[in-house]
């Protein structure tokens, strides 16, 4: 956009000025000596806590919404047409089931006509130029021949009207009186719905937003005085660039400079380590320290300003778009491209029916999907072997509680249905070396599971028991803190919780819902970083392998690879489908595969790279099997908010929302689901966006399938935000990432001995 300040590396050693970028840093560091900071000068706030972005809307018409993000690489994703090779959802996509339901939304129209376009030049400038400011100042002299509505970032230009010829010659003179030919050549025509317009949208309206650094040193030997050289070999002080930059005086001369190290983008032999200066007197510390993270008062009082309910929200969105359009910069910046902010959107969703719980005995109908376990606190779970020789692990500090805690699971046992005989019990020091050589000089193949309570918040401890238990000596394991078992009136409560966990682990199944398809297969995926080692990613792959959705075949694989890229689907295919063999004799008809973790830009990816891989097992080690499957995308990072109207004012839509229209992209077949209970602040629906699909089931039968798998999550009684399959392949990855960093025995796939 015009007058946007360039980068500006500082010198031979990296070094680099940055006073406005598009990227945001990550700012969650615990350590209390790094601090976030904000530049002052950039700090181009719209006063009420609010930032925008671009979308569209299914009905072709073009919105922005609040809670702007990183969109840079999600642009990529919006070239991508997918609907278009599904002949069953080509001509429509919506489903027909449930009661309707009127909903707001965050979104506003931008008021865009049927004939708007973006006409897009290639600018070139002979003698070349390396100054930003320069170009831009050389082309806009221009001005009769662009017009005002004009977008230029040094080689591209965006107009909003069409110029006479696809070639224009230009000439300008700089100040030195040398004359500089300018070249504007056109090279596209895009339509308001294209990847590029949208992107260019964001970039009108990021002016609204601010730019944040991570301060990871402090350079006491430059000063504001000290010069760093330009791109075009001159050298300039601080002190004179910020004056001419952005006509700011610098009153503190003597002040050191702040460095922010800069990410590499690509990973290569030659790149240099770059940094960007900051001078403390133009920055402000944002951000919290560990200590206020720790402030439950703070937190609490914090969290009414951040996770604001559906009425608070509505309230902040109405005064942004009220200071947008009273704000005649921006009016007016918006007239200049024939855009205008429109009222907020409307849409129509629909309310599916609730979800009925099976258990062993019988069938009940929750009064809320949020939380069933009043419901089914006196019902038998489906199945659990019986727990006879395991294994009680404690130190000296825990004694008293251990009787108590056996007598509590005992108890609760036997109204699931579990029986639960009583344990070896072995005491043992505080330290990560005794708990070890307990396991090694207790723990044999035939121990079902191996129960510790943990003295304090020790993670060397939990790490050394988890990586002993899951790859040397694979026996499913329970963690407890002791903390957790010190409140007596909540023991009873506390062991209802783990009992259904030490259920799970062993293989057993706590309730299901009913799945009418038959001989389904569904997976959740997901791709997570090795916290130790940020060059490895860790795979997870979750598979059912029975009928009702409740038994699992889990496996965990780490690939030497930093990407968020799966590339050992065949492997995990191959141990799935041999399970489901064993377990049903037959082979799986039809395969439903939810993908998380994909991030922004990676959608290609999916379909090019990871989707063959999985048809490529079929075809190559199986003849004449080919199932129908379906891949679909999860995202639980969403910009668009939902709130329905009632009585009361605006509130959270209820659980079992879906949106397939209005708020979705017409060359998707995608659909938003509103699954989880946000006891404070607005919730935040899950996108699914479908890419690969055989088994053309109905819109309906899809949406309502999906709203089922996420009632099997045995973690909680009741739904989630995501199907069981893809949290119980997070849950996978954060204890192989975070814990063990090697991949867990296969002898314990058939349980969910992650949970």
């Amino acid at each position: 956009m015009d007058g946007r300040p360039p980068k500006r590396k500082l010198s031979d050693s990296g070094h680099g000025s940055s006073t406005r970028t598009s990227e945001r840093s990550y700012s969650g560091d615990e350590n209390d000596s790094v601090k976030v900071l904000q530049n002052r000068h950039n700090a181009s706030s719209n006063g009420n806590g609010g930032t925008i972005c671009t979308v569209s809307a299914g009905d072709g018409r073009y919105v922005i919404a609040e809670r702007g993000r990183r969109l840079g690489r999600n642009i990529q994703d919006m070239g991508i047409n997918t609907r278009q090779t599904m002949a069953h959802v080509k001509d429509r996509k919506t489903g027909t089931s449930g009661s309707p339901l009127k909903l707001v939304t965050n979104l506003f129209g931008l008021g865009l006509s049927s004939q708007w376009l973006l006409y897009q030049y290639h600018v070139d400038f002979n003698p070349a130029i390396a100054s930003m400011r320069l170009k831009a100042a050389l082309l806009y002299s221009h001005g009769e021949i662009l017009g005002t509505a004009r977008a230029f970032d040094g080689a591209m230009l965006f107009l909003s009207r069409k110029l006479d010829d696809k070639v224009t010659e230009l000439t300008s003179t700089t100040k030195n009186g040398e004359v500089i030919k300018i070249t504007v050549t056109l090279t596209a025509t895009q339509p308001a719905g294209s990847p590029v317009s949208i992107q260019f949208f964001n970039v009108l309206f990021k002016r609204y937003n601010n730019k944040t650094y991570r301060v990871d040193d402090i350079n006491w030997s430059t000063k504001p005085t000290d010069k760093f050289p330009k791109k075009d070999g001159t050298e300039i002080s601080y002190v004179d660039y910020y004056k001419q930059q952005y006509n700011l005086e610098l009153t503190d001369l003597f002040q050191p400079m702040l460095v922010s190290a800069l990410k590499v983008k690509k990973k290569d032999v030659c790149d240099v380590p770059r940094a960007v200066h900051l001078l403390p007197e133009l920055c402000y510390i944002t951000g919290l320290s560990s200590r206020a993270l720790t402030d439950f008062r703070l937190m609490k009082d914090l969290s009414m300003e951040t996770q604001l309910n559906p009425e608070r929200r509505q309230q902040r969105l109405q005064r942004l778009a009220e200071n947008i359009e009273e704000n005649r910069g921006a009016s007016s910046e918006l007239g200049k491209w024939g855009l205008r902010l429109q009222q907020q959107l409307s849409v129509t969703g629909r309310l599916v029916p609730p979800e009925k719980i099976c258990m062993r005995d019988n069938i009940c109908q929750p009064m809320s999907a949020a939380d069933w376990s009043r419901e089914t606190r006196n019902a038998r779970v489906i199945s659990a072997s019986s727990l006879s020789n395991w294994l009680l692990l404690f130190t000296h500090r825990n004694g008293d509680i251990v009787e108590q805690l056996i007598y509590s699971l005992k108890k609760v046992g036997d109204g699931m249905g579990f029986n639960i005989e009583y344990p070896k019990t072995v005491q043992v020091e505080d330290s990560s070396i005794s708990y070890l050589r307990a396991l090694q000089q207790h723990v044999t193949r035939d121990v079902q599971l191996v129960f510790c309570i943990l003295p304090f918040n020790s993670k060397d401890n939990y790490d050394c028991i988890k990586k002993f238990l899951t790859v040397e000596l694979p026996v499913p394991s329970q963690c407890v803190q002791s903390r957790t078992l010190s409140k007596q009136h909540m023991l009873m409560s506390v062991a209802n919780k783990i009992t259904m966990q030490m259920i799970c682990k062993i293989g057993g199944e706590l309730w299901s819902v009913e799945i009418p398809l038959k001989s389904l297969m569904v997976i959740g995926i997901d791709v997570n970083k090795d916290a130790l080692n940020k060059s490895h990613s860790v795979v997870g792959f979750v598979a059912s392998t029975n009928s009702r959705l409740t038994k699992w075949f889990s496996q965990c694989i780490i690939q030497k690879t930093s990407t968020d890229f799966a590339d050992c689907l065949k492997v995990c295919m191959r141990g799935a489908i041999e399970r489901w063999q064993k377990c049903n004799n037959e082979l799986p008809g039809r395969i439903i595969i939810y993908r998380d973790g994909v991030g922004d830009g990676q959608l290609q990816m999916v379909l090019d790279y990871e989707i063959p891989q999985i048809l490529s097992y079929f075809t190559e080690t199986r003849t004449a099997y080919s199932p129908k499957m379906t891949v679909v995308v999860v995202r639980k990072r969403c910009t668009v908010r939902f709130f329905s109207e009632s009585n009361r004012g605006l509130q959270n839509p209820p659980l079992g929302t879906i949106v397939d229209s209005e708020a979705t992209r017409p060359e998707w077949y995608d659909f938003f689901l509103i699954s989880q209970n946000a006891r404070q602040g607005s919730v935040n629906p899950t996108h699914y966006n479908v890419l690969f699909d055989t088994n053309c089931l109905k819109p309906d039968h899809l949406q309502r399938l999906t709203y089922k798998m996420c009632h099997l999550y045995y973690n909680w009684p009741g739904v989630i935000r995501v199907p069981a399959p893809c949290q119980y392949a997070h849950k996978l990855t954060f204890l192989v990432g975070q814990s063990i960093h090697r991949e867990p025995s296969l002898e314990l796939s058939h349980t969910l001995f992650y949970l």
